[in-house]
């Protein structure tokens, strides 16, 4: 027996495929029996002559092929996101690597000019002080 859930399911792909082999048959009727197993086979069974086995058969392999489908995507799509976590990891790596050489060269610059390294980290906060001070002033006019 065919369920509601699974009509539902599938509705859209199973719709094409009856208009596919029985092109007579339309939107608006089959619009009419939507959800409805019992309906669907009886709609089709009277349109069509065919006997509701038959019908059965047809709904239910659609329905399967339907799902087949349905698995494919998943599949593609756990796909994508295992190759998007291994791009994240990979970047991650990368920037960490990056992270760890500048700090490296940044210590040995400190060690080689301690004076100068001093003088500019002071520069550079003063700099940063006076923009946020000034940031803070237009913002309050």
């Amino acid at each position: 027996m065919i369920t509601r859930d699974e009509l539902q399911g599938s509705w859209t792909q199973l719709k094409g495929q009856i208009r596919e082999r029985w092109g007579e048959i339309t939107d608006d009727e089959l619009q009419q029996v939507h959800g409805n197993a019992e309906e669907l086979l009886g709609f089709l069974q009277k349109k069509t002559g065919e006997s509701r086995q038959a019908l059965e058969s047809f709904v239910r392999d659609s329905l399967d092929q339907g799902s087949h489908y349905v698995q494919q995507a998943a599949e593609t799509a756990r796909e994508y996101a295992r190759g998007a976590a291994r791009s994240v990891r990979e970047g991650y790596e990368s920037l960490e690597q990056s992270v760890e050489e500048g700090y490296g060269e940044a210590r040995q610059v400190v060690r080689a000019r301690p004076v100068e390294s001093i003088a500019a980290a002071f520069g550079a906060g003063l700099v940063a002080g006076v923009i946020v001070s000034l940031m803070f002033r237009s913002s309050r006019a």
